[in-house]
């Protein structure tokens, strides 16, 4: 942590007057599935070792005070006044959990003083803001005499961030931020909600995050005009094949049979999502058989089919993972996330990883003037309560 326990349990105690109680929910790193959620495919994302730490302890009145370490802000929410929506700050995901819950009727809140660190980055692609979401609403229904299953939080995390944040995110996020198990990605089927742990535990390998430390402006507007173009997809084979409802049902052979039906552009984003929903499955066989090599592979080909058939990758990305497929040891790259920018996920052998962060800092400095930033990790626990015994 960028604040240890002992300082965020100390800091507490001197503004506070008394002790916390600590919990925790961790960002999140997408393995293979990308574009496939709002498509009702299927995601394979794990929990990384990067955490949003909430401090909280009760009130007497129903009044949430909250502190940022890492941004030194302060702010307060009356639970008892109307609810304030798209402030713009990290206000908005508190407020939103907090009136989810209860909006629900998961939980009555009690007041509560909260103090927050986190060292998952911001803009990283990384989900800061689900690890934001999940952890205050672990804190503020557990010390109001609540436990709230961690699915139900995942979605009071999603529907926050809907309605106070502006932002209509996939459950992906939410849901590998509550549900993450240490040694497991987590295989979601993102139509039925349905999610199954994977083991992913191998000693000679790891997950390596490269930043690009870049976010174009195009991510906003191309998201949008992606799914638009999804639903032409499914509005054109509803011709052929009736039944289908979102691209998730469109079989490869589906999509050979009938994709010279389609608009150039709109067969090209299709076929990424067929071929993604099907590399996704795959991957996860290849998982179950211990077989990395062929898991790096569909890595890759998900990364090519991003850039050259759903073209949501960019310039920088593609010099991280062209330049980490030139390294030693590299099983697998691909761009994670949205796109235009964030991150990219490397399967790398535990024995080259410290020349590869090297070949991978130098040349990415060299080709754009740009520091990255690099993250290790394994997949990591899901949200929880901090006790004495699992810290």
């Amino acid at each position: 942590m960028k604040n240890s326990l002992s300082q965020i349990k100390s800091e507490f105690a001197e503004t506070y007057g008394r002790e916390p109680r600590l919990f925790r929910a961790p960002g999140r790193v997408n393995l293979i599935g990308e574009h496939t959620d709002y498509n009702g495919g299927f995601v394979l994302p794990m929990a990384i070792e990067r955490e949003t730490i909430v401090a909280a302890a009760v009130r007497d009145d129903r009044k949430i005070c909250v502190r940022s370490m890492n941004l030194n802000e302060a702010n307060e929410i009356d639970l008892d006044a109307p609810e304030q929506k798209l402030r713009g700050s990290w206000l908005d995901y508190v407020e939103g959990v907090a009136r989810i819950l209860e909006s629900r009727n998961l939980a009555k809140l009690r007041g509560a003083n909260l103090l927050i660190s986190s060292n998952v980055p911001t803009g990283a692609g990384l989900s800061s803001s689900a690890a934001l979401e999940i952890s205050v609403g672990l804190a503020l229904s557990e010390i109001s005499g609540y436990t709230v299953g961690k699915i139900q939080l995942a979605l009071a995390g999603q529907v926050a961030e809907h309605e106070f944040v502006g932002a209509k995110v996939g459950i992906m996020d939410q849901y590998i931020s509550a549900l993450g198990k240490k040694g497991h990605a987590l295989l979601i089927d993102c139509r039925s909600l349905k999610a199954a742990q994977i083991p992913f535990t191998n000693d000679e390998t790891t997950i390596v995050i490269c930043n690009s430390k870049v976010e174009h402006e195009l991510a906003d507007s191309e998201y949008n005009t992606r799914r638009a173009e999804c639903e032409k997809a499914v509005g054109i084979l509803q011709k052929f094949l009736p039944d289908i409802s979102q691209l998730r049902d469109v079989t490869i052979e589906d999509f050979e049979k009938y994709s010279g039906h389609l608009p150039e552009i709109i067969r090209k984003r299709c076929r990424h999502v067929v071929m993604e929903n099907a590399r996704t499955l795959n991957a996860v066989e290849a998982l179950k058989k211990d077989d990395l090599t062929e898991f790096g592979r569909l890595m890759r080909l998900s990364h090519d089919s991003l850039r050259d058939d759903y073209e949501v990758s960019c310039r920088e990305l593609d010099l991280l993972v062209e330049i980490a497929s030139g390294c030693e040891g590299v099983l697998g790259a691909r761009m994670t996330g949205g796109g235009f920018g964030g991150s990219t996920v490397n399967l790398v052998r535990r024995e080259n990883v410290e020349m590869f962060t090297k070949r991978i800092s130098d040349e990415y400095r060299r080709l754009t003037n740009i520091e990255s930033a690099i993250y290790i990790s394994s997949p990591a626990d899901g949200a929880q309560e901090l006790l004495d015994g699992n810290y």
